[in-house]
């Protein structure tokens, strides 16, 4: 993969409607059902027995959906995505910043009792932990932020009462939302998350929040709003769904002979001390910790970086079917942890910027007239946005990255 052009969505959301996409395939060619064409009024009243089935109290019902506006703007979100394509070190450089490794480093520091209990009770790696919560909320940051977040149950019940391909997915995680008001754990005002529906520290959607999620902090209710609950949870969704085995690393960077690179295929698990003794080695020459836990051997792209990549790497992709997105997210640990950049650069690829070049494009950026996010090293909505503006401009292949090369583009004026 030299390319991502499904950047144009964010990381959480992107996993969701790729989950939702398999798990509902089986219905994307049903009709919309004629209570569906009806007006949103009518379609409550007749979602109603379908709520009450699932154990949703007749009040409940009534207070939460009767109160309900859908939130139709989630049919033009995909349409609003601007139209670019990502180079994958371009992903891995944004989503690996050095604000947010700054920011994972004091937060390693800020939670250390709290992670070091989860090691104990669940064996996931703390920078695993780390690079999760940076890659889905940037260590919370945004998870209220009414930029990218907004009431989930109008965007749910929209999505339920009109949206054919997957109804049933969307009927299906709206009353999992009632659930969570019926249980108490939850209100219709503070369930805030992304216009699919996913909420906080690490964007549950309401089916994990339900089925996952852990009362960590004994306070007999699950919120993914607060820490400690929302990083248990993620805890036990990698054990349990993605199979994370306790003391494993997720891999490392390899150094492969040329004369072996066909057996990066990312297919055939073998053994550290297997791939060592065929002269495939760990890109910083150290040795394996564990020569015989196993790894499968992967190029993601001709000519740059190989990894090993074992069982933990793929128990992280299981929170999102993304490659991409599963390397930035363990690399960003890694970083976190005090490691360094890749030893292989990716084809065309440069280093990450430093948090005061990003400032610098927002100011020149700010200077010719594009709206930026603010001058703070961040490269958010705004600024992608501003980017590709500027790109499509001077004629240059929009990609949206605050990158070097973007940077000495912008000196020279707008």
């Amino acid at each position: 993969m030299t390319s991502i052009p499904e950047l144009a969505l964010t990381a959480p959301t992107r996993r969701r409607l790729l989950t939702l996409s398999l798990a509902a395939g089986v219905n994307l060619a049903l009709p919309i059902p004629s209570w569906a064409r009806s007006s949103f009024e009518a379609w409550v009243r007749d979602f109603r027995p379908h709520a009450l089935r699932r154990g949703i109290s007749e009040k409940t019902y009534d207070r939460v959906m009767g109160a309900v506006t859908p939130d139709t703007s989630v049919f033009e979100f995909e349409k609003k995505q601007p139209e670019f394509t990502v180079e994958m070190w371009q992903y891995i450089n944004r989503r690996c910043s050095e604000w947010r490794v700054s920011v994972g480093k004091k937060r390693a520091e800020e939670y250390k009792a709290l992670f070091d209990r989860l090691e104990h009770d669940y064996g996931v790696d703390r920078y695993v932990l780390l690079g999760l919560w940076g890659m889905e909320s940037s260590f919370g940051d945004v998870i209220d932020n009414p930029k990218y977040m907004r009431p989930v149950i109008p965007s749910l019940a929209a999505l339920a009462w009109r949206e054919p391909r997957r109804r049933r997915y969307w009927e299906k995680e709206l009353l999992n939302a009632l659930v969570i008001v019926e249980r108490g754990w939850s209100t219709p005002d503070k369930m805030i998350g992304s216009w699919a529906g996913a909420m906080g520290h690490t964007q549950w959607m309401p089916e994990v929040w339900l089925n996952i999620g852990v009362d960590y902090n004994k306070d007999k209710r699950v919120d993914p709003f607060g820490p400690e609950d929302a990083l248990a949870g993620t805890c036990k969704y990698l054990v349990e769904r993605g199979k994370y085995r306790r003391g494993e690393a997720w891999g490392y960077e390899a150094k492969v002979p040329h004369a072996h690179l066909r057996l990066a295929n990312n297919r055939t698990w073998r053994t550290y001390a297997q791939w060592h003794r065929l002269g495939i080695t760990r890109a910083d020459g150290k040795p394996f910790p564990h020569s015989n836990h196993r790894a499968k051997l992967w190029l993601p792209v001709k000519g740059g970086p190989a990894f090993f990549v074992g069982q933990n790497f793929f128990a992280v992709r299981s929170y999102n079917p993304s490659s991409s997105y599963t390397l930035a997210l363990v690399h960003l640990g890694d970083l976190i942890k005090g490691g360094g950049h890749f030893k292989t650069e990716f084809p065309g690829g440069e280093r990450p910027p430093t948090l005061d070049e990003v400032k610098e494009i927002q100011r020149l950026l700010a200077k010719y007239g594009y709206k930026v996010d603010g001058v703070d090293g961040r490269t958010g909505s705004d600024t992608v946005k501003a980017i590709i503006a500027y790109e499509k401009k001077n004629g240059m292949t929009p990609h949206g990255y605050a990158g070097l090369k973007l940077l000495a583009r912008l000196r020279q004026g707008p």
